[in-house]
């Protein structure tokens, strides 16, 4: 029973897994605002949504290389073969072979720490959330002065493919940890 219900968890978390990299995770806005004796002048620097994905794909093109890398091995890849893995152990008819697999999923399932880990980064973007900038500065041209303040807003808020990634990992881990349990006591 434990075997099935942990197989049914993983494929759950699969299904959470491909809106969890597709949806965005966050967006970010940042305005500037100018205000010069009086009137005042607002623009928006950054608005950008950002999924998993459109990060790696971001971090890419920017030519940093080693953490769009690490981010899309760590959050794509080892997931992905954690899925095939676990759907080639439960349809396997041979139980040796399944035991390795599924203690070998179970092993790279502690590697998975590194998906909460990803998520930890997306929130410490997160904690940027309403910081607020602002400086005074009084120009003077020819005998006049004029008082000049420039102040910027940051406003981040959490996506839902942030809500998705954080119950694949939840899920998965417990569908692993649930198919492993079915095996040893099977032994």
């Amino acid at each position: 029973m434990s075997k099935h219900f942990g197989f049914v968890l993983n494929v759950i978390a699969i299904a959470l897994f491909v809106p969890g990299i597709l949806l965005p995770m966050f967006s970010l806005n940042m305005d500037v605002t100018a205000q010069v004796s009086g009137p005042t002048l607002t623009t928006g620097l950054i608005s950008k949504e950002l999924s998993l994905l459109g990060t790696i794909e971001e971090l890419w093109q920017d030519e940093r290389l080693l953490v769009a890398g690490l981010i899309f091995v760590f959050s794509i890849a080892i997931p992905l073969i954690k899925a095939l893995l676990v759907i080639w152990s439960y349809f396997t008819k041979n139980s040796r072979i399944e035991r390795a697999i599924v203690n070998f999923v179970s092993n790279i399932g502690k590697w998975s720490m590194a998906d909460v880990f990803v998520v930890a980064i997306f929130l410490a973007i997160l904690s940027t959330n309403h910081a607020e900038t602002e400086t005074h500065q009084t120009l003077a041209i020819f005998g006049f002065k004029l008082e000049m303040i420039i102040s910027s807003e940051t406003l981040s808020a959490v996506g839902n493919g942030f809500y998705f990634f954080t119950a694949y990992c939840l899920v998965s881990l417990l569908g692993t940890h649930l198919s492993q349990t079915a095996l040893t006591k099977k032994s």
